[in-house]
């Protein structure tokens, strides 16, 4: 009865307003106003400049993928702190707009807020600082204490340069695909650099396709871990993390920053302000900026990305063959990246002793997506072992694979930019 009571009272309100129309409408015909010509050309003009007039099915359909967005995000709580921001991004930049010339609306018309917001965007500034927020939070000792590990993060990257040769494969230009293949990392902010520097003209459905998977990591990864990793193999314990020193924690972003800038020197605006971000956590003095940098500042930064990204996304750029294709070869790489951490693992217990063994459901974790990976990796091995608890080994490559992918990205930018 609630639901009808409302219904009545908006057809009342609308009736509210469209009586006095009729009754100027009736006095104009009577009278044979001049003015009656005037109202009926203003109202034209109104019903013109509506989104009514200028709607396109194609927009109906972006704006329901930013609501289905949305409605992922807080039914099965799919990365809700990105597909909130990008599914109502989606619906606001698909709003039929009046083509009004000189009109500032949209996020392509200069002088709009839309437009400024979205430089973040363009330029690279949006993902630098959220790498700066990632670098405050992220706990390195679990790979400081166990290097070894690193490679399953450089190993879950083969999913980028296996994206790289299938974008190629399937007609997209180098650049494209150069772009395209950092989705294979699940790694957002990094896909976002990577293609507003290389394809701009994709960057909505690389971005989108990348938190996608990251959102999708619980669903994606277990089958392909429990395929190549046997139950003898899943029970592996591994060694306890030795304790890492404070001289440790402050040096590695400083040896971090150096190596990887001087290896890849494109991937410098991400990986300097990760490792900048980590040593204002670390150096115990600056205790006050990493809480910024961690809390506050990212989450900001997290809804201009996502509701830019979003907005910038059209029915025409989207709807298209090319949209197809980037989703299928994310789906692909990401199931490669996973596999290619995992069957590494396996290959590095062959020259390992019994006792310094490691688990190769640790290897899944070589991908980007922080923390989710790791997660996935701590749930699988309770799954066989209730008492194997591989969270902190896990984050070793999770966390090497942010860097890795970083670097790969800048490897893109070298190449094809």
């Amino acid at each position: 009865m609630k639901k009808f009571a409302a219904i009545y009272t908006i057809l009342g309100l609308l009736f509210m307003l469209i009586l006095p129309t009729m009754n100027l409408e009736a006095q104009s015909i009577a009278q044979g106003d001049q003015s009656g010509g005037a109202f009926f050309s203003g109202m034209a003009k109104f019903w013109e400049n509506s989104g009514f007039y200028n709607f396109d099915y194609r927009q109906l359909l972006m704006i329901a993928i930013g609501l289905l967005l949305i409605h992922l995000a807080i039914k099965f709580k799919y990365e809700p702190l990105l597909l909130v921001p990008i599914g109502t991004g989606l619906i606001i930049g698909n709003i039929p707009l009046p083509a009004t010339e000189g009109a500032t609306i949209g996020i392509n018309d200069e002088g709009s807020v839309l437009y400024y917001l979205y430089f973040g965007v363009k330029e690279g500034i949006y993902p630098s600082l959220i790498f700066l927020g990632i670098g405050a939070m992220t706990d390195f000792s679990s790979l400081i204490s166990n290097p070894r590990l690193m490679l399953l993060g450089a190993a879950a990257q083969i999913g980028i340069f296996a994206t790289f040769i299938g974008a190629v494969a399937l007609g997209f230009a180098v650049n494209e695909a150069g772009a395209i293949a950092i989705i294979g990392g699940a790694d957002g902010p990094t896909a976002i650099f990577a293609s507003s520097n290389l394809a701009p003209h994709l960057l909505g459905s690389i971005a989108i396709a990348a938190y996608s998977y990251m959102a999708l990591v619980p669903v994606i990864q277990p089958p392909i871990m429990r395929l190549l990793v046997s139950k003898k193999e899943r029970v592996i314990r591994m060694k306890p993390p030795r304790a890492v020193s404070k001289l440790e924690k402050i040096l590695f972003p400083l040896i971090g920053l150096l190596l990887t800038a001087f290896i890849s020197p494109g991937s410098l605006p991400l990986l300097g302000m990760l490792f900048f971000g980590n040593l204002l956590k670390e150096s115990g003095v600056t205790n006050r900026l990493a809480e910024t940098a961690r809390t506050s500042m990212v989450d900001i930064v997290t809804i201009l990305l996502g509701l830019t990204v979003g907005a910038s996304t059209s029915a025409a750029l989207f709807l298209s063959v090319s949209s197809i294709k980037i989703f299928l070869l994310g789906a692909i790489s990401f199931a490669i990246a996973t596999a290619g951490g995992v069957l590494f693992a396996k290959a590095m217990n062959l020259f390992l002793k019994k006792g310094d063994k490691v688990n190769p459901l640790i290897g899944a974790a070589g991908v980007s997506a922080v923390p989710a990976s790791a997660r996935v990796v701590q749930s699988e091995g309770l799954r066989s072992d209730p008492n194997n608890h591989l969270l902190m080994h896990a984050m070793a490559p999770n966390v090497s694979g942010v860097i890795g992918s970083a670097v790969a990205a800048g490897i893109m930018l070298s190449f094809f930019m």
